[in-house]
């Protein structure tokens, strides 16, 4: 479109695709047309139900998260992955730096998840998992684990708290040491937890959980995330609960009618 001449910026034809401009400042317009503003920043929790892949489209015409949602003002994208298999807590945002920072592999991010495995791993087993495991794809980082409680089919519930985003990577660590996991739920990512949610249900995120998420995706550790007193000029744009609600109302009923 630059060098077609479609691109003016101050009312002057752009002849080049690297000059600077300052959107702030330069009034850039297409076919003479303005740009539109950028949207405002949004920030979502779904909680994931089993059954349910996480992206807009699928060739195999599964079923897709997204489809949860009701129609949002903002286009959002999921925040890292969930197999289809694993339920839990998904972030959704249209702030497109700070889900790189999340989901970067130097991050950090904690992941807490509770899964049902067959077997109660024992306190080596969990200390080697605790270490770190060596897999197909290289070492596990070192990780927290402690057994919730043990089932009368031999089974047992376990939380484990990751720091990577490999894929798969809990089934993989617990298939490794001989606990393959039959369920899978991600409690929390990044602090933000699915507490008091449904499968299915949704929730904009409050500012002091945004604030959080901003300072682990800029190294603070997890338990000293949000402890700062935010700068009111920090400020970022809010979804209206009300407005949700309406909207979460208006598809129930639609899917009720299906």
């Amino acid at each position: 479109m630059i060098v077609a001449g479609r691109v003016t910026v101050k009312g002057g034809v752009v002849s080049h695709p690297g000059e600077p401009v300052d959107p702030e400042e330069s009034s850039i317009r297409v076919d003479g047309k303005p740009i539109p503003a950028a949207p405002r920043m949004v920030y979502y929790l779904i909680y994931k139900p089993k059954g349910y892949i996480v992206s807009r489209h699928d060739p195999g015409d599964r079923k897709s998260v997204m489809e949860l949602l009701p129609e949002l003002p903002e286009r959002v994208e999921p925040v890292g992955r969930l197999d289809i298999n694993t339920e839990g807590a998904l972030l959704l945002t249209n702030d497109g730096e700070l889900a790189h920072r999340l989901t970067h592999p130097s991050s950090g991010v904690p992941k807490r998840y509770l899964a049902k495995v067959y077997r109660t791993p024992s306190d080596r087993t969990i200390a080697r998992i605790e270490a770190g495991l060596n897999l197909e794809d290289g070492r596990t980082a070192p990780c927290k684990l402690r057994v919730m409680k043990a089932t009368e089919q031999e089974n047992a519930w376990v939380e484990i708290t990751v720091t990577e985003g490999k894929n798969r990577l809990v089934r993989r660590i617990f298939a490794e040491v001989g606990h393959p996991v039959a369920k899978l739920v991600r409690q929390s990512f990044a602090t933000i937890s699915i507490r008091g949610l449904e499968r299915g249900q949704f929730r904009a995120l409050s500012g002091d959980e945004v604030q959080r998420l901003r300072e682990i995706a800029g190294g603070t550790p997890a338990n000293a995330a949000g402890k700062r007193k935010r700068d009111p000029r920090e400020g970022f744009a809010k979804a209206d609960p009300k407005w949700i609600e309406r909207r979460t109302r208006k598809q129930r009923r639609v899917q009720g009618k299906k």
